[in-house]
């Protein structure tokens, strides 16, 4: 009993540490975009290219990207942004089938736990771009829609790229979510659905202008 109260203790205290070295080495980022999708979708796919074309794009205009560090969507995004002066973000997770890190990463963070990882994609975003992907990304989806919408953050833009690959979940939002009256008009705005990487980054761009903006008013 006593050796389980010391293993809780350090269990704790490693928790500790990695949210005070996640906020350290984020807390000078500014408003970042984070960027999900599949870690399936290799160099070479349509979905890999739009990712590291919305990395240069948001990296032109000094916006650092946070991705789960990892190979695929997370890689396109941090190519693309690392290929400019802004800085790009890993925020990678130990796993038991090991996570290789990609090689694009200014700050590459490492975590244990899921939950400490997941509270370091939303403090630094001003915004999520969800590209194709699997359990993960609808994961990370549905759980910034839930902190959107139960006002838990700061209202932000979450953009899905993607028509034909979003397209069923959103009809099936439209119709049997919403016609069971478990969500509303209100929630099924809280996202955006385009196809590229310059929509996306269009949304993003504006919104981080406008943050910009109000803070130079105060």
């Amino acid at each position: 009993m006593e050796e389980s109260k010391i293993a809780e203790a350090w269990r704790v205290l490693r928790i500790q540490s990695e949210l005070v070295d996640g906020i350290e080495s984020l807390a000078k980022l500014g408003g970042a975009v984070t960027v999900f999708g599949s870690s399936r979708l290799s160099e070479g796919s349509h979905w890999y290219d739009e990712a590291k074309k919305l990395g240069e794009l948001l990296g032109a205009e000094q916006i650092p990207v946070i991705t789960g560090g990892g190979p695929g969507i997370m890689e396109a995004a941090n190519r693309g942004c690392f290929e400019t002066p802004t800085n790009t973000v890993g925020l990678n997770i130990t796993l038991p089938e090991e996570q290789e890190p990609n090689p694009y990463q200014d700050i590459r963070l490492e975590f244990r736990y899921f939950f400490v990882r997941k509270f370091m994609f939303v403090k630094y975003a001003m915004g999520f771009v969800i590209f194709p992907g699997g359990l993960g990304t609808l994961d990370e989806l549905f759980e910034a829609l839930t902190l959107v919408q139960t006002g838990k953050v700061r209202a932000f833009p979450i953009v899905l790229v993607g028509v034909d690959y979003w397209q069923g979940l959103l009809a099936w939002l439209e119709t049997t979510v919403s016609e069971a009256g478990c969500i509303g008009a209100r929630e099924l705005n809280l996202f955006r659905l385009v196809d590229s990487a310059e929509e996306a980054a269009t949304i993003v761009q504006e919104h981080a202008r406008m943050l910009r903006a109000q803070v130079q008013a105060e």
